[in-house]
């Protein structure tokens, strides 16, 4: 029997395990979440007898006598203190990390009530946040200390929720205090686990699956295999995964399911699935593009291996960079890289009615509701999909991963299901940012006007589509930069090996053609004999003038000013680097693109009903801004419900930037009907039970259109970051100047700047995602993941023309654009710093990636 307190209760269990599940399965305290279940990321963290510790590593039968506090432990002073200022600071965004950090900062301020901000940093190294950067954890951190230190008292503040106000995320204090319910934290009686049977092997003939053990076992409730699936292929665009890999079938990497199984218990899952028998013949796989595009390589997909060709043509590159003064051709190389959103993928589903009630954590519960449908060959209206709070996306929760095989099971056997992936399983199966090899030439005249330029980008999008396609799309259509010359020939191919699939990750395609074009200009700067902004600066487009996609810029162009905001910081010293990009809003090129809400007053009450996803990026606090400008009403009266197929109309994808556009004019539109509708009552009560609906669709040229100036998109968001290296050369500020149009939220402007700036850096210094023979040869703590000792200051500037769009008042997207240009902008600190002309990312030799010897 072991003793000990957990919030002051004392506890007596004969259980020895892990101290994480005994407190959120036996005890039911749910706030303290699973992020890896290996001591790496801290969203576990509680504090024993006065320490911070990640409650994943102990065991109940090594906290004998002593004493355990969860988020739930908190007295209501501290309660209301650490869920004030992180709300106030804008420290929340996805939630999934923030309890955790809440346990960090008290065990600190507990003993420390008056810290430095690198005292701060040191206490929260063991946690880590995707989402914010860390800046604004920070400044919660050292608010809190001074209210207890002086003892204030929580300000009883209204709430301003017009445009551009500091409005405080709607969500913000549940998910602080580990209220905020996630799919893990959901508990339905009766609930049966199930997990899949991945593959041994990335490339491999299955020539029989026994599983004859695995059902004997008494745990064991069901077995499925591939037969047991009526549609066994689906996927987002292109329907080329495999559910489970059939008997005679080849799997394609070591994600691939063969066979699900459903356990009494979690716990005994794995027993049952070595209880299963497989009979490979092994193959050898194919692990690179180049050997996929070989003639005699084997097809991995019937249509061969090679999932699309795209080429943006205009003008005559050729001709133009013949006659140009100066030419630069540079090959990149940019890797595979991990996600690592907190949450990993857990879904739920259950019988409802003669369907399925599926809860999820996705990017789009439409997209969910078409797959499963398709995957059960069922009326999409039977699958009813309800989102619960997502830890975190980044374009890595659009692909089926859980979802599918929780419905499937539950189909079956007709009782609930669920499905989690562990932090490994989650980092070898779902897609990645894409690894590609890029070859730019561009050239400019003698005054380094840019003249022309041809890109050739291979992209390898792994084992299936997944968004292999859009990714590739964008990659080529920002190939260029945000620069006005017109003479360009890009072509990108995507291509499929047996690695681990690539798919959508913030910038979807741009932070990898970015690197490659910013680097480039570099080059011709110093070949021109002028400094890398002033060829930005007289190359930067600007209103009326065309993109080299042909576009012609919007009125709200402000890519110069982005630049002017930085001019000064960048001319400094020797030790910064510059770089601009751009990024689209919405889908673009000719895809059908709507947005959709529905308003309908209830107890009083505007509910805000739209599908349209929150990662952590703060739609429904954008939808709730955008109601309470357009109505002038309090947020107070307003209600933002949570994405339901059978609630909230189809808003699309969060995807591409598009929400704040294209559901936000949506929302501003239908909030102007309900709007004439009050004006005409006088109140809220004569609209009691009515329900108002208005849609928006961004019209777009598809890519190759024969217009003279196609509109490939309907907004771009425009950026500079300048990246200042110190004396040792590690980054010590990011200033990033950033055009996203009208303002809906500033703390939530620099909280995507600061958390897209972190990851940028990530990418540029020190992540990676090695694959060898198409296995992964990584975990979540050696992905090289930016902790809050190593992020740096950051300072965002936001820049806008008087002129703004009509469109959702004039906003445009900021999540994918604010990640970037830092890469290119780290490299370019980096040759001005020691003169050394980098290609590949992470680069090497720095202050942060040394050469082994």
């Amino acid at each position: 029997m072991y003793t000990f307190f957990v919030n002051g209760n004392r506890i007596q269990t004969e259980i020895n395990k892990k101290l994480l599940p005994f407190i959120r399965e036996n005890l039911g305290l749910k706030g303290t979440k699973d992020g890896c279940s290996e001591g790496a990321c801290g969203t576990c963290t509680v504090i024993i007898d006065g320490k911070a510790m990640k409650s994943c590593l102990p065991t109940t039968e090594k906290m004998d006598g002593r004493s355990v506090t969860t988020i739930e432990g908190l007295s209501e002073r501290e309660q209301a203190v650490y869920s004030h200022c992180f709300a106030e600071a804008g420290a929340v965004q996805c939630g999934f990390c923030t309890p955790g950090m809440i346990m960090s900062a008290k065990a600190l301020l507990d003993v420390n009530d008056n810290p430095t901000k690198n005292e701060v940093k040191k206490a929260i190294r063991g946690n880590v946040c995707r989402c914010t950067g860390y800046v604004k954890i920070e400044e919660a951190i050292l608010m809190a200390a001074k209210f207890f230190r002086e003892n204030l008292e929580i300000p009883n503040t209204e709430h301003d929720a017009h445009l551009s106000r500091r409005f405080r995320r709607v969500d913000a204090v549940d998910k602080a205090l580990g209220k905020g319910v996630y799919v893990d934290d959901l508990v339905i009686e009766g609930t049966i686990h199930a997990k899949a049977l991945r593959s041994a092997y990335p490339r491999a003939r299955v020539k029989s699956i026994d599983i004859s053990a695995a059902l004997a076992h008494p745990d064991a409730i069901s077995v499925l295999l591939a037969s047991d699936v009526p549609e066994n292929k689906i996927g987002h665009i292109e329907h080329d995964w495999d559910v489970l890999i059939p008997v005679g079938g080849t799997t394609r990497y070591i994600g691939d399911a063969l066979a699900l199984v459903a356990s009494k218990r979690q716990e005994s899952l794995e027993e049952i699935l070595k209880l299963i028998h497989v009979d490979y013949e092994i193959l050898e796989p194919v692990t690179t593009t180049k050997q996929a595009m070989d003639p005699d390589a084997p097809k991995l997909h019937k249509k061969g291996n090679v999932l699309t060709i795209e080429r943006l043509k205009r003008g005559d590159a050729d001709a133009a960079i013949a006659k140009s003064k100066y030419v630069v051709t540079k090959t990149y190389h940019t890797p595979f890289t991990e996600h690592a959103f907190m949450e990993p993928e857990c879904a739920i589903a259950l019988p409802e009615d003669d369907g399925l009630l599926v809860y999820t954590a996705s990017q789009s519960i439409f997209d969910e509701q078409r797959e499963i449908a398709r995957m059960l060959k069922l009326p999409k209206e039977k699958i009813h999909c309800q989102t619960k709070l997502v830890g975190g996306g980044f374009g890595g929760k659009e692909d089926m991963s859980v979802q599918h095989h929780a419905a499937l099971m539950a189909w079956h056997i007709q009782r609930p299901v669920k499905v989690k992936l562990s932090r490994q399983e989650s980092i070898n199966i779902h897609p990645k940012r894409h690894a590609m090899e890029m070859e730019f030439t561009t050239a400019c005249d003698e005054n380094g006007r840019l003249t022309g330029m041809k890109a050739l980008l291979i992209s390898d999008t792994g084992a299936y589509a997944s968004l292999g396609g859009p990714v590739l799309q964008r990659a080529c259509t920002h190939a260029a930069g945000p620069y006005n010359y017109q003479d360009v020939d890009i072509v990108g191919k995507a291509v499929y090996t047996n690695n681990v699939p690539g798919g959508a990750f913030r910038g979807f395609g741009v932070t990898q053609s970015c690197f490659a074009m910013e680097n480039n200009l570099n080059l011709l700067a110093d070949m021109v004999g002028i400094s890398p902004w002033e060829i930005r600066f007289r190359n930067a487009i600007r209103p009326g003038e065309v993109l080299p996609n042909g576009q012609i810029a919007d009125p709200n162009t402000a890519l110069d000013k982005c630049l002017l905001a930085v001019k000064s910081i960048f001319e400094a010293n020797g030790r910064t680097g510059i770089a601009c990009a751009f990024k689209n809003s919405g889908f673009g090129v000719g895809v059908p693109d709507v947005g959709r809400c529905t308003l309908s007053v209830e107890d009083g009450t505007i509910h805000i009903r739209t599908s349209a996803a929150c990662m952590g990026q703060g739609l429904a606090t954008v939808a709730t801004q955008i109601v309470c400008e357009t109505i002038g009403i309090a947020p107070e009266k307003t209600f933002c419900e949570p994405a339901d197929t059978r609630r909230t109309p189809d808003a699309g994808t969060s995807t591409a930037s598009r929400q704040t556009v294209i559901t936000g004019e949506a929302i501003r539109r239908v909030a102007n009907k309900l709007k004439e509708a009050l004006e005409k009552t006088g109140s809220l009560s004569d609209l009691e039970g009515q329900e108002f609906y208005d849609e928006f669709t961004a019209i777009t040229d598809p890519l190759g259109s024969d217009k003279p100036n196609p509109k490939s998109h309907i907004a771009y968001s425009y950026s500079t970051q300048v990246v200042q290296l110190d004396e040792q050369g590690k980054v010590e500020k990011v200033t990033a100047a950033v055009d996203v149009g009208t303002v809906v939220n500033p703390t939530a402007v620099e909280g995507q700047v600061e958390g897209g700036v972190v990851m940028g850096l990530g990418y540029a210094l020190t992540e990676d995602y090695p694959i060898e023979g198409g296995y992964p040869k990584v975990k979540y703590g050696t992905l090289g993941l930016f902790r809050a000792t190593e992020a740096p200051d950051i300072e965002t500037i936001t820049v806008k023309n008087d002129e703004v769009s009509r469109e959702a008042y004039g906003a445009k997207g900021i999540g994918e654009l604010s990640t970037i240009a830092t890469a290119p902008a780290v490299q370019n600190a980096y040759f001005r710093f020691d003169g050394e002309f980098r290609t590949t990312l992470p680069l090497p030799k720095t202050a942060y990636r040394k050469e082994k010897v």
